[in-house]
């Protein structure tokens, strides 16, 4: 998932130099769990968490927060860190790119950083890769789907490995994009369809991969338009497309703008669905306008349908937090635990945590295989998931549910 473009050169200089401002929001916490019959002598390692914990965005973000603590809390309870006792330190990244680099900054500065969890947004990720990869901090992505992140602008053609230090546990844009297509014009029946996009690299990324398959796949692309990320007035892209009458509009962006534009268009006469993907996933989307009918992809499984989630969610609901875990906390529980295996393997046989030793997490992140609560957990040679699983769910009695999952296959 998600945002702007922004040249990488500049955001790490703006990063270096704004990060003094201590504009961000920083949470410090431990990961709980602490047993003490574990051997925690030699201090506390810390992972952090980056991710939006205000605005919009931020009901995704907290639940990438606490699940990421709960993987901690029960590493701690295991003793899974000889030695060490773990902490999760959270930044608010705004869904913001230049915040997101002052995050980095600062997590990158703290030589018992081991790794970071995030970021929710691509265009984030753009400006926090460079900075940690700077101080040879693994990045495991709960969320980010844009290809261009692990294999490069040309990841269609000629892939190349981009960061050495960056994963993630969920399938890519490349892949969502089609799967949609394939559903909204093969199954839904869907043929004369407007795409709208918010101008940011997620949006426009994940409706370009839709396009081109739903073009190929006999689909008409009858109008485009754009919205701007603060808009809430929709009239005018509305009367932009209502003249070429589509049957759809697919959505390139995020709940906070996809839910008012789906009861605007119904408003105007427009009663048609609108689908976008895991951008609007989200229990807000609903709250915010979206309708009956209305359809989205995402990432994985259904979580609560899974076996190899029962166990996390119970262990969620446990720890009683007020936030739900949302469409990405079983991946940000994945993800953080692929750096506590990782981190466990690289401390196993003593010795002292030191910053050299982050190469060998990354290594170890590389070669980390699991059965996650999302499934299989195990990386390429890009550091994609080789878990390709995807959902479309449908709104249906005021809530998403669950219409169709599989991979897609060309």
């Amino acid at each position: 998932m998600r945002n702007q473009t922004v040249k990488a050169a500049v955001l790490v200089a703006g990063a270096l130099l704004l990060a003094a401002c201590g504009t961000n929001k920083t949470e410090s916490g431990s990961g709980g769990g602490n047993n003490q019959s574990c051997d925690q002598s030699k201090g506390t390692l810390v992972i952090g968490v980056i991710a939006p914990q205000s605005g919009g965005l931020s009901a995704l973000g907290l639940g990438i927060r606490n699940s990421a603590q709960l993987a901690a809390a029960q590493a701690n309870e295991k003793c899974a860190t000889p030695g060490y006792k773990l902490e999760v330190q959270t930044e608010d990244d705004q869904a913001t790119a230049q915040v997101g680099a002052q995050a980095a900054t600062r997590l990158s500065s703290n030589a018992n950083v081991v790794g970071v969890v995030g970021t929710l947004n691509s265009s984030v990720a753009q400006s926090v890769q460079p900075i940690l990869k700077g101080k040879n901090i693994v990045q495991v992505s709960p969320a980010n789907t844009n290809p261009s992140l692990t294999r490069g602008a040309e990841y269609g053609t000629a892939p190349k490995r981009q960061f050495e230090n960056y994963f993630r546990v969920c399938a890519t844009d490349d892949l969502q994009g089609p799967f949609a297509a394939k559903y909204l014009v093969g199954k839904a029946g869907k043929k004369s369809i407007a795409i709208i996009t918010d101008g940011k690299t997620y949006g426009e990324g994940l409706a370009a991969e839709f396009k081109k398959q739903a073009e190929k796949d006999g689909a008409t692309i009858v109008a485009t338009a754009k919205v701007g990320e603060k808009d809430t007035d929709f009239s005018g892209v509305i009367g932009t497309i209502s003249g070429s009458k589509p049957d759809a509009v697919y959505y390139g962006g995020e709940y906070p703008q996809a839910g008012p534009l789906s009861k605007q268009l119904k408003d105007a006469g427009l009663n048609i669905p609108v689908m976008g993907g895991d951008g609007i996933y989200d229990g807000k989307y609903i709250e915010l306008g979206g309708k009956e009918g209305d359809l989205a992809t995402s990432v994985g499984a259904p979580t609560d349908t899974l076996d190899t989630a029962k166990a996390f969610v119970s262990a969620y609901k446990a720890k009683a937090y007020k936030d739900d875990f949302s469409a990405y906390g079983a991946f940000s529980y994945d993800a953080t635990n692929a750096i506590i295996g990782a981190l466990s393997k690289t401390l196993t046989g003593g010795g002292e945590w030191s910053e050299a030793k982050r190469a060998d997490v990354i290594k170890n992140v590389q070669s980390y295989s699991a059965e996650g609560a999302t499934g299989e957990v195990k990386f390429d040679e890009y550091g994609d998931s080789t878990n390709k699983l995807l959902t479309v769910y449908k709104v249906s009695g005021g809530k998403w549910v669950a219409d169709e999952t599989g991979t897609f296959g060309g």
